[in-house]
């Protein structure tokens, strides 16, 4: 038997097959391999069907409920139900259901779920949900969409969940991505591996490096760019005789800290780096309570390693509008497989390792200085 004979042969046999099932159930079948071979024919395009079954290929109107095809469904009006395809689902207008495919979807909205391995793209609006492999599309999207790279909803209010990026204009929930968030209104949270950037937030903003909003009052990050925030440069010492160049940045009560010194004490580890976040209690126009952990190396960039992490409690006072002086005690744990980093302290309050070696300690210490505040 050549090709052209099997075919002809597999579209009686599907034509025989739904006739009988329709004696049996009432709604229109739709059995094809390919358009235009199948029991709708030419006809297939204009044509609205209850279950559409396709071993490569349909092509219909609509669809009122499953619709299968090994490679792709393609539905010129609207899909109401659940459609099935190895490769991709396309329909023109809105898709109210589900639609799962290997690669892709395109749609042009609707109110239901959407799986595609790679991407799912909506010209419309969307309410439900969005599950790719690489990113998802809409443009008004209203649920939440999950995605292994990227996901973009130019408007409504969605929550996001990327390994990679999230791009939305309004989101009432969560945007949480591997490395960058962009909203523009935030009433939940951003969280990011790197950077968040937003307008306005009304929730948390917390990035692995670096927050930016127009305004935001509880940024986590190392630096915080906020518009209507605070920001200031600053000298301090401790108890050590590490001094440091510090930029601390945030919103309204959190904010980071980030900063470089040198160790006057050391011969050998003076090169010191500090990262941390910090709190502002009991403000007032002239005092208020800051309070900070922080984490501080020294180096030598040769070897032996020196680290120490640090609880601050800071009362500031203004001395002027733009300037604050503050200082206070704080719990130190230090950690250092050098003699000359065990050395830095004489008192500790308790102390484990040896001879400097995988040296542990806590001590009570104190920190000082001055910053010049913007």
């Amino acid at each position: 038997m050549n090709i052209k004979s099997f075919i002809t042969a597999s579209v009686l046999l599907a034509t025989g097959l739904v006739a009988n099932a329709q004696n049996q159930m009432p709604g229109k079948m739709h059995i094809g391999i390919v358009y235009p071979l199948s029991t709708n024919g030419t006809h297939a395009p204009l044509d609205t069907n209850n279950l559409s079954f396709n071993l490569l290929g349909g092509v219909s109107a609509a669809e009122r409920g499953l619709a299968f095809a090994g490679l792709s469904n393609v539905v010129l009006h609207d899909a109401k139900g659940f459609l099935f395809a190895g490769f991709s689902n396309h329909v023109i207008k809105n898709a109210d259901g589900g639609q799962f495919a290997g690669f892709l979807n395109t749609y042009g909205g609707g109110d239901g779920f959407a799986f595609a391995g790679f991407t799912n793209i909506s010209s419309g609006n969307v309410k439900g949900a969005q599950f790719a492999g690489f990113a998802n599309i809409a443009k008004e999207m209203n649920g939440a969409q999950f995605a292994g790279f990227g996901n973009v909803a130019k408007g409504g209010t969605a929550s996001q969940f990327a390994g990679f990026i999230n791009i939305a204009k309004d989101v009432k929930g969560s945007q949480m991505a591997g490395f960058m968030n962009v909203a523009k209104d935030v009433k939940g949270s951003q969280i990011a591996g790197f950077i968040n950037i937003a307008k306005k937030v009304k929730g948390a903003q917390i990035a692995g490096f670096i927050n930016i909003a127009e305004s935001s009052d509880f940024p986590i990050g190392i630096v915080n760019i906020i518009k209507n925030g605070e920001k200031s440069i600053g000298v301090s010492t401790n108890d050590n005789l590490t001094t440091m160049l510090t930029f601390r940045s945030g919103g309204r009560v959190l904010y980071g800290i980030l900063g470089v010194g040198y160790n006057f004490k050391n011969d050998k580890e003076v090169y010191a780096a500090e990262a941390g976040m910090g709190a502002h209690f009991f403000q007032s126009n002239s005092f208020r309570l800051n309070t900070e952990l922080t984490a501080m190396s020294l180096e030598s960039f040769k070897h032996g390693e020196y680290f120490s992490s640090s609880i601050r409690v800071l009362p500031a006072l203004k001395i002027a509008k733009f300037l604050e002086i503050y200082g206070g005690p704080s719990l130190n744990y230090v950690n250092t497989n050098t003699i000359e980093g065990k050395d830095l302290n004489k008192h500790y309050i308790s102390k484990w390792g040896n001879k400097g070696n995988d040296f542990q300690g806590l001590y009570v210490g104190y920190t000082g200085g001055i910053q010049v505040i913007f």
